[in-house]
């Protein structure tokens, strides 16, 4: 389904007046992102109710939950031990972030492939703003299956999406035909929806402003429509104004795409300086790969490295070099570190090192074979 421009009104066109456009946005969520790649990853598990996070011995908190142990109530935050309590067969892994961290990053590059408007919430959801885009005859629906089909296609892993004109119905449509699902809110629809909710499900409403909510005898989208918004920013603030705009449709807020990165680095102190240089190559080697996982998180290729050395007197230095290629990956890097590392004043101990990659660009398509026009 797509959202049909609104025919044009040619005494606004002759009087030089702009009709609004009608935004078009994806909210786009992994199905249970972690447990998914768990499953994924070792087939023993799969179709077992399992937890990512805490331990056997119910110690820790529950960091996701895969769909066979939801239906025993266990849900995202809860501690193991409520979770062993809930299903006494559920199996706990420890999350592997690393994991986590790289296959976000394609899911990330398949969205950046049909546009930059993308805005991440957390590793596994993101809003993506579509509006004006031709491909897919300009239709939101099949953008959003399409990305979840490349999703697929590319990790083996679901996402369901949710489709609408602003943030938070796009976000609440994502949720409705979970796992899996897309599911579309059109501006024809909104009020019946909206009217309907239960103001749980509105984004933005938590428990504590949920409960405040019922005793003020407002429990549905119709009763918060009803509510003016004197009475909400009375007792509720700024955030008044806001439960008020959501109950009537309205969320102005833009899709905010990551902002560009001048240069990416990590850095570490010692809690002893240090002199071997066998010892602080090995440090610089770990800043480097800890430095050049963020730039490939972030889709980015980068044709300059610095090294940073601070000495124990707090003085420090730092050397540059700058390559016609980018690096490619974080060992194509080491040659040169040994080299400023070579070039470093040795008089004093270190007591820190890092590594930062600069000139930065867009990583080159990776994803070269997706066709949006397919």
């Amino acid at each position: 389904m797509t959202f049909d421009a609104h025919p044009v009104n040619q005494d606004l066109v002759n009087t030089n007046l702009v009709m609004p456009i009608q935004r078009k946005i994806i909210h786009l969520d992994m199905d249970a992102f972690y447990a998914s790649v768990e499953q994924r990853d070792f087939p023993e598990l799969r179709g077992k109710p399992l937890v990512v996070g805490g331990d056997p011995k119910g110690r820790g908190v529950v960091a996701a939950a895969s769909y066979e142990v939801r239906k025993f109530g266990v849900r995202s935050a809860m501690s193991c031990y409520e979770a062993r309590k809930r299903c006494p067969e559920v199996l706990f892994v420890r999350p592997r972030f690393e994991v986590y961290r790289a296959v976000s990053a394609d899911i990330r590059a398949i969205m950046h492939s049909l546009t930059p408007l993308v805005e991440p919430l957390s590793l596994d959801e993101a809003y993506i703003d579509v509006t004006g885009l031709q491909v897919h005859h300009g239709s939101a629906t099949l953008m959003a299956n399409w990305l979840r089909a490349q999703i697929l296609q590319h990790t083996g892993l679901t996402a369901s999406a949710g489709v609408s004109f602003n943030k938070m119905l796009a976000k609440i449509a994502s949720d409705i035909n979970k796992p899996n699902g897309t599911a579309i809110i059109t501006p024809s629809d909104a009020d019946a929806f909206i009217s309907s909710l239960p103001i749980e499900r509105f984004h933005g409403i938590g428990k504590a402003t949920a409960k405040r909510l019922h005793a003020m005898n407002i429990s549905t989208g119709a009763d918060l429509r009803h509510a003016s918004a004197v009475m909400l920013v009375n007792e509720f603030g700024k955030r008044g104004q806001f439960y008020h705009d959501i109950a009537h449709g309205r969320d102005e807020r833009p899709v905010k795409a990551e902002r560009q990165h001048k240069s990416v680095g990590s850095e570490t102190t010692f809690q002893d300086n240090l002199r071997l240089d066998e010892a602080l190559l090995v440090q610089i080697y770990e800043q480097n790969a800890d430095a050049y996982i963020q730039m490939h998180n972030k889709q980015l290729i980068a044709y300059t490295i610095t090294l940073k050395i601070k000495y124990a007197d707090f003085s420090q230095i730092t050397r540059s070099h700058t390559l016609s290629t980018a690096f490619d990956s974080a060992e194509s890097a080491h040659y040169w570190l040994n080299k400023l590392f070579a070039d470093i004043p040795r008089d004093l101990p270190i007591r820190l090192v890092g590594v930062t990659y600069s000139s930065l660009a867009p990583a080159t398509q990776t994803l070269a074979q997706l066709d949006l026009f397919e």
